[in-house]
């Protein structure tokens, strides 16, 4: 064969190779190419601001990963452009993508997909242009809407296709791959998250939320932050007492010695629920909350805290307790009696109000809140919930399975009890209590990441509406791969968990990977351990059996390993490494400052307070350095997470003479 036979053959072989391949990438939508952008973003006409809000973000992440801003333009403008990224529905995409419906039947659905030569970012929107700003539970919130369909579509779209992450709040968390050419395949991506309230998943970062929080901005891109059912973790009568007590005595909980005194206190006293005036005054508070925040779709009646003690003993809120409930132990002052659990009672209350609910607003999709919590956690014996009551269940399985209720005299495991609502309620939300069983609170590596992917399974598969978890403290260097985890799932739960965790690792980390990956799992192993023989109420103080030196240094090579391995690649994988043995370093000094303390209340020595103090200002340094490693605010050694962990600030509980009865150490009081 001579050379021009050779070239021709060569010729036609590459022609049937690549002739599909360049076919497939003419199709392609390209939207940024060798330094020039083809695609303006277009944003529908009176957008209102969090959706415009989003177009921007668009367009920083398209100019940091390609180094070109492409041109913002509001309203559809004439004539369209040949190519263009539109941000929320507009009429002119009905043309363009006449295939495609935008009838958004679900909540919060969204859809991206391409044409030829057009992108659609979109997603149902809901808002009020008139109450924009309102008023909500922790704070005023600007720009409030009721469903944010289009921007979790933007934030979905830099995530999958612009391959996006946040990995933790800040600028060493985000990752982004440089390109200089962004090229989309054709797709449509149709979805509709099952999770409805999330927000309450990191609780210090809801919207007006003004606490611990310092991650607003990575829930928010985590789709998190702005969702569509606002449910508060808590009680719903905590300032009756100071608002009625003296006008209206008889709202409140009959006690046993004929008086409605308010016990155990004014916040956690209980309400008379049979009383049909104590159903008009709520109402009366829905009208009060509706004018403050027109986007409020539900509304809490869950009995106040304390739940063992001050319960309603009239005949008529009696009459509503079922004989066959489970036996449970109550408290009044000066006494206490076994008898059925609250579970019908606080049903029936949920039914009556979510009745006069529906008479008061017809036409509206309003909802009652009920915890299922303490003496009314089990599942009720014959009352069910009507179909606008959401039972919000105290089930604390969080990072521990079978952790029993501590009320139930039958040992029941808080999942059973959960299963046992899933088979009955028609709208279920997951509100576990996290306490501290291994460091949570205290900012150390209190890890449960496999237990956390089954859990979040399951949650979903179960059909809940919303998470809420009391409480996410926001220490980054140790617990960052849950909380990436748990935002990850609660947005998309039919997600692999550990693909997540997969992707998480490689894209902080990069070749030191493996080796972070191994101390998390190092230390994940040892908590789960630790709290399974321990249980519950380990306490601060005994933090250092958890974490010896021992364990403590086997952690410290994964680390070194992994900074050796970080030392060759991105100086932001080294960044990265650092600030998760931040983390570590605090860890040693916390565990060292739990042993020298444990024994400093039983005998003071000030040569160990002096050794204890100098820790405290060290950890408070690594917190100067590495501002989100640990929430320093929440660690302080004079908050009550950290009591007993400091010479001059001791715990109260310790070494004090244990009273008569111990309030459980779940109750909410205590978290």
């Amino acid at each position: 064969m001579n050379k021009a036979a050779r070239y021709r053959l060569v010729a036609f072989t590459a022609a049937l190779l690549w002739g599909p391949l360049a076919a497939l990438h003419a199709a392609d939508l390209v939207l940024v190419e060798n330094g020039v952008s083809h695609a303006p973003i277009i944003v529908y006409k009176d957008a209102p601001p969090r959706t415009r809000g989003a177009a921007v973000t668009l367009a920083d992440y398209i100019e940091k990963t390609s180094g070109v801003r492409p041109e913002i333009i509001d309203g559809e403008p004439k004539p369209v452009p040949e190519r263009a990224i539109w941000v929320g529905f507009q009429p002119a995409l009905k043309t363009l993508f006449q295939n495609l419906d935008f009838d958004f039947k679900h909540p919060e659905e969204i859809v991206i997909a391409t044409s030829y030569k057009h992108v659609v970012i979109a997603g149902r929107d809901r808002w009020d242009p008139q109450r924009l700003d309102v008023e909500g539970r922790k704070g005023k919130i600007a720009s409030k809407q009721q469903e944010y369909g289009t921007v979790n579509a933007v934030y979905t779209f830099l995530q999958d296709k612009l391959d996006v992450r946040w990995l933790w709040p800040g600028e060493s968390g985000e990752d982004i791959l440089p390109r200089k050419t962004i090229r989309l395949a054709p797709f449509e991506h149709r979805y509709h998250p099952p999770i409805r309230s999330r927000a309450g998943v990191f609780a210090f970062c809801t919207l007006g939320n003004k606490g611990y929080g310092r991650s607003h901005d990575w829930t928010r891109l985590q789709r998190l932050q702005l969702h569509s059912l606002d449910m508060s973790g808590g009680h719903g009568f905590g300032d009756w007492w100071e608002r009625f007590h003296k006008t209206h005595p008889e709202y409140f909980a009959l006690q046993p010695d004929g008086t409605r005194s308010g016990h155990p206190s004014p916040r956690t006293a209980k309400i008379c629920e049979s009383n049909p005036a104590v159903w008009q005054q709520w109402l009366a508070d829905v009208a009060a909350q509706l004018e403050r925040d027109p986007t409020q779709s539900v509304f809490n009646a869950s009995p106040n805290d304390g739940w063992a003690s001050g319960h309603c003993v009239c005949e008529n809120c009696r009459a509503w307790d079922h004989p066959d409930g489970e036996p449970r132990l109550f408290f009044w002052e000066g006494s206490s009696k076994t008898l059925p659990a609250l579970t019908d009672r606080d049903v029936t209350f949920a039914n009556r109000l979510g009745e006069l609910l529906k008479q008061r607003y017809p036409g509206k999709d309003y909802r009652v809140l009920m915890l299922s919590y303490g003496h009314s956690r089990p599942a009720p014996v014959k009352a069910v919930p009507a179909d606008n009551v959401i039972i919000s269940s105290v089930a604390n399985f969080f990072g521990r399975t079978n952790f029993e209720d501590e009320g139930s005299p039958r040992e029941t495991t808080h999942r059973q009890q959960f299963e046992a609502w899933t088979k009955l309620a028609r709208h279920l939300m997951w509100r576990p209590n996290t306490g501290s069983p291994a460091g949570w609170q205290q900012g150390l590596p209190d890890v449960s990441i496999a237990q956390t992917i089954e859990d979040f399974k399951l949650v979903a598969a179960s059909g809940c509406l919303g998470i809420y978890i009391d409480s996410v403290w926001e220490h980054w260097a140790t617990q960052g791969p849950q909380y990436y985890v748990m935002a990850q799932l609660t947005w998309n739960p039919g997600q692999d968990g550990r693909t997540v965790l997969d992707d998480y690792y490689r894209r902080a980390f990069g070749p030191a990977a493996d080796q972070v990956r191994r101390y998390f799992e190092t230390m994940e192993q040892a908590r789960m351990d630790y709290v399974a023989k321990n249980g519950y109420a380990a306490g601060a103080i005994n933090l250092g059996n958890l974490f010896t030196p021992g364990l403590l240094d086997t952690a410290e090579t994964h680390l070194r390993q992994a900074a050796e391995a970080a030392a060759k690649d991105r100086k932001v994988y080294r960044q990265r490494v650092e600030f998760v043995r931040a983390g570590l370093t605090f860890t040693r000094f916390v565990a060292q400052n739990a042993r020298l303390m444990s024994s400093y209340w039983n005998k003071p020595d000030e040569t160990a307070a002096a050794q204890v103090r100098k820790n405290w200002e060290q950890m408070e340094s690594i917190c100067q350095a590495h501002p989100l490693a640990i929430n320093w605010p929440a660690v302080r050694p004079a908050t009550p997470r950290m009591a007993g962990l400091h010479p001059d600030h001791p715990n109260p509980k310790l070494n004090k003479k244990k009273p008569n009865r111990k309030p459980p150490a779940n109750d909410l009081d205590l978290n």
